[in-house]
């Protein structure tokens, strides 16, 4: 979807994250004081998993869902570019076909992705050296995309085949994509799904996470959320336009159904080539870049003041 990681001392510091490192790569040395990267080990409190996992999957929902609505309509137009064979036309209309039943499989998605991130990534940084912080991310990441897959892909396939005006309704979409293809038709173009996905996940998560990171060890304070927001854009972006055509790929084996034009994914690749000329794999690369993009700052922004706003109730209870 990277710069140096750093990490603050909790003492020192103004403002300190569990998204911190235990120790840091380099010392930023302050005058008259203890080194500002570093972090004292019996200072911190145990880690509560089932804490995180709840406040990670609230988080998450809440973002999904946010994000899904507000841009279902570019991911529409997305999409139809993208099942288009040489010189199709998209059609406009029906921009929001196949959204309520997206966010229901939306919902649960993103709250698993995020639920299982935020642990992941809390003990994969303990777990790994100080200069593999990023890997700690990538890593994290992926575990979380390979299980929320699970939700996502039949999510997916229900609402790419819904934005081409294949089913007028979701409960249809799902009872005869079962009739046709057996329960397997809501998981068409897994493997392209994980081939695209699970790279998207921890490249985004991890150019989020490292940006943020450093900046917040620069301002030495936490973020605002208008500083969380345009680092979710830009981690968006660049993952968005790097992973297109994957997101091509994706979509045509998705959206095939029963007719199975496609063969794999490798056939897939020669086809589009063979017919459509390279450029067809970077089909719908404009919204695409501006969908994650635009995605990525109101995503983020919301995961991060959810996350703040569950923290601050659980300081709270745990004072009373």
């Amino acid at each position: 979807m990277g710069p140096p990681t750093l990490a603050v001392d909790a003492r020192s510091s103004p403002a300190v994250s569990s998204d911190m490192p235990k120790s840091a790569l380099g010392i930023i040395q302050l005058p008259g004081s203890r080194p500002f990267a570093s972090v004292t080990v019996k200072e911190e409190k145990p880690f509560d998993f089932l804490r995180v996992l709840f406040e990670g999957s609230i988080a998450g929902g809440a973002a999904g869902v946010v994000v899904e609505t507000a841009l279902y309509p570019i991911d529409t137009i997305k999409t139809r570019l993208q099942a288009a064979h040489g010189g199709g036309k998209i059609i406009l209309k029906g921009l929001y076909s196949g959204l309520a039943g997206n966010l229901v499989g939306v919902l649960p998605a993103s709250a698993i992705f995020v639920g299982v991130y935020e642990p992941s990534k809390q003990k994969l940084l303990k777990i790994f050296p100080e200069h593999l912080s990023a890997a700690a991310h990538l890593t994290a990441g992926a575990i979380g995309g390979a299980f929320s897959s699970l939700v996502r892909v039949p999510t997916e396939v229900v609402k790419q085949r819904m934005q081409t005006g294949q089913f007028a309704s979701a409960p249809d979409a799902v009872r005869l994509i079962v009739a046709k293809e057996g329960f397997k038709g809501l998981y068409a173009g897994y493997g392209s799904f994980l081939l695209r996905d699970l790279p998207f996940d921890a490249i985004q998560f991890c150019i989020y996470e490292q940006i943020r990171l450093g900046y917040k060890i620069a301002a030495r304070r936490d973020l605002k959320d208008a500083e969380n927001a345009v680092i979710g854009a830009f981690a968006g972006a660049i993952t968005g336009a790097i992973t297109t055509p994957l997101d091509v790929i994706k979509t045509r084996l998705m959206v095939q159904g029963s007719a199975s034009q496609y063969k794999g994914v490798l056939d897939c690749v020669q086809t589009i080539v063979r017919e459509e000329g390279p450029s067809a794999l970077l089909k719908g690369i404009q919204p695409r870049v501006l969908w994650i993009g635009i995605g990525g700052s109101i995503f983020f922004g919301v995961l991060e003041r959810t996350k703040q706003l569950l923290s601050q109730r659980h300081t709270k209870i745990a004072k009373e």
